[in-house]
């Protein structure tokens, strides 16, 4: 993973992704929640955020902007085993009708809209408690890969002396 020293964010978000991550970390940030964009999984997905509140409980966002990747995305639910709550991360300008479909479980998931600003949560996401055991290892594995980014940003050389 290439990791921009500018920016502490992976190199390869798209723009418009970048925009909304950015308006999302915002609301995050006033409301004590702290997050990280790109975030490798232990099932192989990414989450586009996973972040941690003042309670210790994961969150992880998937950021859509445009309404082919919403509709074609049929791996999110992977998402859902690795967070407390879930939440769709959409660009302001998306149509967001199909978020109350049973396809997008609006049960189980908040709904977040957000631009390059600010972001405002449509919906919270319900509180779907991971084991503490799972949790655990969540928040070590998030805290570990921050850590990483962090030290890379100030040296990117050092990168080549640990793991993923």
């Amino acid at each position: 993973m290439d990791i921009s020293p500018d920016s502490l964010i992976p190199d390869g978000m798209p723009a418009d992704a970048l925009a909304v991550a950015r308006g999302i970390s915002r609301l995050f940030a006033r409301n004590d929640i702290w997050c990280m964009a790109e975030m490798p999984l232990r099932n192989g997905r990414r989450a586009d955020l996973m972040g941690i509140d003042a309670k210790g409980q994961v969150i992880i966002v998937e950021i859509k902007v445009a309404r082919a990747d919403l509709m074609g995305d049929g791996k999110w639910t992977d998402y859902l085993d690795h967070c407390d709550r879930f939440f769709w991360g959409l660009a302001s300008h998306l149509d967001r009708a199909c978020m109350e479909s049973e396809a997008f479980r609006p049960d189980q998931c908040g709904l977040i809209v957000a631009d390059g600003y600010d972001a405002e949560i449509l919906r919270p996401a319900p509180l779907m408690p991971l084991a503490p055991a799972r949790r655990k290892v969540e928040v070590e594995r998030l805290a570990r890969a921050a850590l990483r980014r962090q030290a890379v940003a100030l040296d990117p050389r050092i990168g080549q002396w640990g793991g993923a």
